[in-house]
């Protein structure tokens, strides 16, 4: 029997559920007049083509339909029914819930017992740390913050940092002594960790600096541990619990909220003392992330604190910061390109970190550097011409080729055409006539190559289903016939095909592949010839895996696995030759890819306005160059320079059609199984 909820609370919930507040926790909404904009959630949506309405508390897509109030979107985006919903929505609202059902209030009541005694635990562990801290045995670990942090002891009580003894059960004697705290409960809190097999337990955190980890509502959810005899890990983090998610909090975001508000601006660091530093140094409008890559979820906590969504990314300067910033700018870059986010990147120059640089200069120092803050793009590119001697000719080809790539994704022709000159002057080096080839170069290689970006003109309709056919199929072989994987991941290597284009099937293939790494352990597929490993990897039950971990993790699209459940008679009657079948729907995607760049060389190469051979003579005679005894050689030549792009994209389009001629015979069973 389901909940049933009282009319009163239902209109309560959409009273006081502001649909701005809602959405944004999904969604990064920019403002755009007296309504917001916004990537739509339910389509693969390119621009924001979503509206959301505070005044008439209404969201709608101008591109797939979809809208309706707060409850709806919600019901829609998490795949949850009405009273889920509403029962959401009343608790984070502290609506008080009229006449639900005896069952779901028990089990409501239950969980959110469970959920207030974690909450106890941790408040219990947060006052026993900070006891540690002020004592005699904390008097080490006091001083290196006193003295190697230069922290003062307003800004320890203010983050209330603690310490964790060099003592294997002392925090566990404490809370279940004084606290009256049951053994199974501090286990779920992931303070202590149990030994297998047994009764015994130790403390997670042992001879570490303690900093609380709160949530939005202040409330401590977990710890983070600083090593201070060297061992390893130097960072130390709870586990994930009920009332702890690393991907859904940022570090001192409970404190830096307001002022992020305030000052329209949020600055994202990589460490807790980063923060902490900053703060002590009256810089409060910063966070940090835990231990993992920041996502989207994050980065629209931040945004639903700024107006014009301006954040500045300020990881540390050396290669692992980078590339973590680079994995940031990555899972943000269609909001950025869309201008749904304004993104700006921070690197120190001779300092590591925020809190190396504090220790050398000044707060306001540390300001100015953050206003003049590289735009993503500018970073983007400065990393391309990195380390580069563009004077030689290797570097210089590589610098051109990561260029044409990186700029080929800029939607807005403008922005492209003032970036193209930018760079046109770095790789001229100067020379005002060489920059003008440069960008006139560079312009058409852009041109040959955006064929792969955003745009899906050179798609047909009736690719767009078979398609999908396609992609289900792939993965159908590969959950049914685990002999197969290795060969699959490596064909779709070989054949250029960036993983899928369909959304649903992009989340079960990542969700696939993270299975595969708790279980392999990360960088697997490149440790794969160990016996041993290959063996655990290709006995994975995927099929009851992937089942478990969608309708955990991503229960919106449970749905799209009736191929997995519940796979028709077709398809498993195609496991009776499943490499010959699995390459047929390899080339078909492969295919697809290939029918998609013809048509955009067709119209690249249709676009250029070709020379004559006329033309070529007229010129040569014009210029009166001609001191060659071979003038058709010379007039060939000239033919060649003056329709250079014309030819090459003639010449890659013949091959592109020899290539899905051999697709094709792939596709028909001409293809050679090497058994």
């Amino acid at each position: 029997m389901g909940t049933t909820i009282h009319p009163k609370t239902i209109q309560e919930v959409k009273e006081k559920a502001d649909i701005v507040e809602v959405i944004s926790e999904h969604v990064v909404l920019k403002k755009k007049g007296k309504e917001f904009v916004g990537i739509c959630p339910f389509h693969d949506d390119n621009k924001p083509s979503m509206t959301v309405s505070p005044a008439k508390q209404f969201y709608y897509c101008f591109s797939c339909g979809a809208g309706g109030n707060s409850i709806k979107f919600l019901m829609e985006f998490t795949r949850n029914n009405f009273s889920d919903v509403v029962l959401s929505l009343a608790k984070k609202n502290n609506i008080n819930i009229l006449t639900a059902d005896g069952p779901k209030q028990e089990e409501f009541k239950k969980q959110l017992s469970k959920r207030e005694e974690l909450y106890r635990i941790l408040r219990f562990a947060k006052d026993w740390f900070k006891l540690q801290l002020n004592s005699s045995r904390g008097s080490y670990a006091f001083n290196y913050l006193i003295n190697n942090r230069k922290l003062s002891k307003e800004t320890i009580n203010e983050f209330e940092l603690g310490f964790a003894p060099n003592a294997w059960s002392d925090l566990l004697d404490y809370l279940t002594k004084e606290g009256n705290l049951s053994f199974d409960s501090i286990l779920n809190s992931g303070l202590i960790i149990s030994k297998k097999g047994t009764n015994k337990a130790y403390d997670r955190f042992r001879n570490r600096l303690i900093v609380p980890i709160y949530d939005s509502q202040s409330r401590v959810v977990a710890f983070g541990g600083r090593s201070l005899d060297g061992s390893e890990p130097k960072y130390l983090n709870s586990p994930e619990s009920d009332i702890f998610e690393k991907g859904k909090l940022l570090f001192a975001f409970d404190k830096a909220s307001s002022c992020i508000r305030k000052k329209d601006k949020a600055i994202i660091v990589e460490g807790y003392f980063d923060v902490i530093s900053l703060y002590s140094k009256g810089i409060n409008n910063c966070v940090a992330s835990l231990g993992t890559a920041l996502n989207k979820y994050q980065i629209s906590q931040l945004c639903r604190c700024t107006d014009n969504k301006n954040i500045v990314i300020n990881f540390d300067s050396d290669n692992a910061g980078i590339i973590a910033t680079k994995r940031i700018i990555s899972e943000v870059e269609n909001l950025s390109l869309h201008q749904q986010i304004n993104l700006k990147i921070l690197q120190l120059i001779g300092c590591k970190d925020p809190d190396e640089f504090l220790n050398k200069y000044s707060a306001n120092e540390y300001l100015n550097l953050i206003d003049k803050a590289s735009f993503w793009i500018d970073w983007e590119l400065d990393q391309i011409f990195l380390n580069k001697d563009i004077s030689k000719a290797d570097d210089f080809q590589k610098v051109v080729s990561a260029l044409v790539k990186f700029l080929s994704k800029l939607p807005q022709s403008a922005t492209r055409t003032h970036y193209l000159q930018k760079v046109s002057e770095r790789l001229s080096m100067g020379q005002a006539r060489l920059a003008i080839k440069f960008e006139e170069d560079l312009r058409k290689q852009i041109k040959g190559f955006r064929w792969h970006g955003r745009s899906q003109k050179f798609e047909l309709p009736n690719e767009v289903n078979q398609r999908e056919k396609n992609e289900s199929e792939i993965i159908f072989y590969y959950l049914y016939s685990p002999n197969l994987r290795i060969f699959i991941r490596e064909e779709l290597i070989n054949r250029e095909i960036d993983g899928f284009t369909v959304n649903h099937h992009k989340i079960i293939w990542n969700s696939i592949s993270k299975i595969e790494e708790n279980t392999c352990g990360e960088d697997y597929l490149k440790r794969l010839k160990d016996t041993n490993l290959n063996k655990k990897f290709i006995n994975i039950d995927l099929i009851k895996a992937i089942t478990d971990f969608i309708s955990t993790n991503h229960p919106e699209i449970t749905d799209k696995l009736g191929f997995v459940v519940k796979p028709n008679e077709l398809l498993l009657a195609t496991l009776n030759n499943t490499k010959r079948n699995l390459l047929g729907s390899l080339s078909l995607l492969e295919r697809y890819k290939s029918l998609k760049r013809c048509r955009h060389l067709i119209e690249s190469w249709s676009s250029q306005r070709l020379n004559t051979l006329e033309n070529c003579i007229s010129i040569l005679i014009d210029s009166n160059s001609s001191q060659s005894s071979d003038s058709f050689t010379e007039i060939e030549d000239l033919f060649k320079d003056l329709n250079s792009d014309a030819l090459k994209f003639q010449n890659l389009y013949y091959l592109e059609r020899q290539h899905i001629f051999s697709l094709d015979k792939q596709r028909c069973g001409k293809y050679a199984l090497n058994n």
